[in-house]
């Protein structure tokens, strides 16, 4: 599992529509964690447990985070798999 970034982090709250708090409820980490993580731009320097955690959190709502890959990571939301 790679690491992601505080602006990926950042990013998919938004597109989830969550508070930085509800984010540290879903991911069962302290709030001030998640500050610190969206704080930096780059890879944040969290534990990686933390930082899994994170991670998982937002994977289970729907994220999908998007590797360097020539043009930027980033993230969006998973397609769905068609009805039927």
């Amino acid at each position: 599992m790679s690491g992601i970034t505080g602006a990926q982090i950042r990013a998919a709250r938004a597109l989830l529509r969550w508070s930085a708090d509800e984010l540290a409820k879903f991911a069962d980490i302290g709030l001030s964690t998640i500050r610190r993580a969206e704080a930096e731009d780059g890879v944040p320097s969290l534990t990686s447990a933390n930082l899994k955690l994170i991670r998982l959190a937002l994977e289970a709502a729907g994220i999908e985070f998007i590797p360097e890959n020539g043009s930027g990571v980033g993230v969006r939301f998973k397609k769905q798999a068609p009805d039927g």
